[in-house]
């Protein structure tokens, strides 16, 4: 409208919608994401107006005006050839716990963002309090900001971990030689606060090399309209951290929490912004816990890492077959109990594949599974009853994986159909025996990855026979009766010869 001679302008709000799934923006809604198929899982967000300092790039925010400071400010990229670029060569920084480390494929990478996620209690913050700990000790400066807890709660965590190594030093104990070390290092920050623009200003201040933030769902930039944990506040807050660190060579640690389905929230669009993702899993009734990694840009994710929780916090697991093996011997011999060298990343981990058929309704029988690929099991039924002979429609089926670990490679298709012929049939196998083979849909037995390997585990944890494909027995010269680092092989070539050989 033209009123006095002068027009008035009035500014339109920009709405636009983001999937909590992919992070992918439409301008409008809809109830399916047109990326990644999601339904319901647009959220609405109102992008903030670029103004100021921000119109040169709206994503920089904070850590472009800590930049400009002359910290770490950089002239703007050109392109330069590919051989000319001077190869990059810097040092991890090692936390100090070996599992962890593992996983992060030997440490933190100054520069890059880590986001950890995991469900509540299961011991998140516990083991990053002991790895911010660690690399205190060692000279290095640490800046822990809590956005759920304050400072107080997060002094009385390190003081209980603290007193308890102390007390188990004093006894021998050496479980937990892990958390020997003092927690409370002089080098080591504690921040309690939301406010995105106070944490960068403490962090300028403190200088760290690692800052570690619990949890990213609560920091909020005070810029945005928006609510903590929203759409818009994630986006930008984790943006601004990631620009961070790549500006000043900060390891930053973000946490995540998880959704209902145990993913972290908004997962692709957090997964997509940072350099690795790791997920912290195990049952809080279980003691194990693992960290596996989903993404990692400095390392591989075949890698996991596993922890014990006892009573002084998060204790390192240094031989991890030989803890799960002892485990799964006390169900050998028994009908429905398998032993399986699985492996995971470079390490051979001896589970044991546990199964109970019990009589069910035809049409309605119950396939529940913990541990394994619910898939996978409804393929070793129909092959059991194919190529077996065994009637198993009418019955209930229940297989898991015993101390909480979780296998999803074939090569334990093999066990998983051998502890459920056992239960079925009531038939026990020989004690100190392993099985492995993928299962293909004839019947036959296929050969798997690492034999040889998982042999000198089985042979070291002191099994005495094995049951391998019969292909890869005749390739490696694993013939039946030779005895290969003392553990007898038995080449199996279908499904039927191995319930034959299962005894």
């Amino acid at each position: 409208m033209r009123e006095f001679g002068y027009s008035l302008a009035m500014a339109k709000v920009r709405r636009s919608f983001v999937c909590n799934q992919c992070g992918s923006v439409s301008p409008k809604w809809a109830g399916k994401c047109s990326e990644c198929g999601a339904w319901d899982s647009l959220e609405e967000f109102t992008p903030s107006a670029a103004g100021g300092s921000e119109k040169k790039d709206p994503q920089r925010g904070l850590a472009e005006a800590w930049a400009a400071e002359g910290e770490s400010a950089a002239a703007n990229p050109e392109a330069v050839r590919l051989d000319e670029i001077e190869p990059l060569d810097v040092p991890r920084l090692a936390t100090g716990i070996g599992e962890f480390d593992r996983v992060l494929g030997g440490g933190l990478v100054p520069g890059s963002t880590v986001l950890i996620g995991g469900e509540p209690g299961i011991g998140k913050s516990t083991l990053l309090l002991q790895a911010a700990a660690r690399l205190a000790a060692t000279g290095r400066t640490v800046l822990y900001v809590t956005s759920e807890e304050s400072s107080q709660q997060i002094q009385m965590r390190a003081q209980r971990v603290e007193d308890n190594g102390r007390d188990a030093r004093s006894t021998g104990d050496a479980r937990s030689t892990g958390d020997a070390r003092s927690t409370s290092p002089a080098d080591l920050y504690v921040l309690a606060d939301t406010n995105l623009a106070r944490i960068f200003a403490q962090a300028s201040k403190v200088r760290p090399a690692v800052l570690v933030i619990d949890s990213v769902q609560m920091i909020y930039n005070a810029s945005l309209d928006a609510s903590p944990g929203s759409m818009t506040q994630l986006r930008r807050c984790c943006m601004e951290l990631v620009y961070l660190a790549k500006s000043t060579q900060m390891a930053i640690v973000l946490v995540g929490h998880v959704t209902k389905d145990g993913q972290v929230a908004g997962p692709r669009l957090l997964e997509h912004l940072v350099d690795a993702v790791l997920y912290f899993e195990g049952d809080r009734y279980h003691a194990h816990r693992i960290v596996r990694g989903v993404k990692n840009r400095f390392g591989t994710t075949l890698e996991i890492g596993l922890f014990e929780m006892g009573e002084f916090g998060l204790a390192e697991v240094v031989d991890p077959s030989g803890v799960l093996s002892s485990e799964a011997g006390s169900g050998a011999g028994k009908p429905g109990c398998v032993i399986v060298p699985a492996m995971q990343g470079s390490r051979c981990f001896m589970v044991e594949v546990q199964a109970l058929t019990a009589s069910g309704i035809l049409g309605a029988a119950k396939r529940r599974v913990s541990g394994l690929d619910a898939n996978r099991l409804s393929m070793i039924l129909a092959v059991l009853e194919q190529h077996a002979g065994l009637r198993l429609a009418d019955q209930d089926v229940f297989a898991s994986v015993v101390g909480g670990m979780k296998v999803a490679e074939p090569a334990a298709d093999l066990g998983l159909a051998l502890a459920i012929a056992g239960s079925h049939l009531r038939k026990a196998g020989a004690a100190a025996t392993i099985a492995l083979g993928e299962v293909g849909l004839s019947g036959e037995v296929r050969r798997v990855s690492q034999i040889e390997q998982r042999l000198r585990e089985a042979a070291r944890l002191g099994f005495r026979r094995a049951l391998v494909p019969a292909g890869a027995a005749a390739d490696k010269g694993l013939a039946k009766g030779k005895g290969a680092r003392s553990i007898e092989i038995v080449p199996i070539r279908s499904v039927s010869s191995a319930l034959e050989s299962w005894r």
